[in-house]
């Protein structure tokens, strides 16, 4: 039987072998979307044990250009985040709104306007198991409603539950 012929019989089942894959398949590439209302479209962000690197992409999803309502993507320890978010502020918009060579950045993308996306990859040996990660929005005045947490599965119990 044919592949279209399979999804039209059984959607359901094409769907969740179609999702078991990709599970199976390692979750290490991230897509998230912000707007102009200054909101990331997902409040979590999760990557298997097993990635080497992670791979985030940004897309801006509103019209606003980045001198207006600019948005970017930045990782720190959950406790680093607001320290972070001042020293950003003094960073200003030519840096980004992130501290240069600041080591508590572990990941962060350029800022972007509306309609534009950017990528960022980086070694999932940097995060810590068991430590809480946030991803947040470092534009000044952003990061209190633009934030969300980065989680990395538990090896054991996604073992337990295959």
């Amino acid at each position: 039987m044919s592949a279209p012929l399979l999804a039209a019989r059984w959607p359901l089942g094409l769907a969740l072998l179609a999702t078991t894959a990709a599970a199976q398949a390692g979750n290490c590439q991230l897509s998230i979307e912000a707007n102009d209302l200054m909101q990331f479209n997902a409040r979590a962000l999760q990557i298997d044990p097993d990635c080497k690197d992670v791979q985030l992409t940004l897309k801006h999803v509103g019209k606003q250009p980045a001198h207006v309502i600019g948005h970017d993507w930045v990782l720190a320890r959950s406790s680093d985040v607001a320290a972070l978010s001042n020293a950003g502020i003094a960073a200003g918009l030519e840096h980004g709104f992130v501290p240069q060579s600041d080591r508590r950045v572990i990941a962060s993308t350029r800022v972007v306007g509306g309609g534009e996306e950017t990528t960022v990859t980086f070694s999932a040996a940097l995060l810590v198991p068991g430590v809480d990660y946030t991803y947040f929005c470092s534009y000044p005045g952003h990061s209190t409603f633009m934030r969300g947490r980065l989680i990395q599965a538990d090896k054991t119990k996604l073992a337990t539950n295959r």
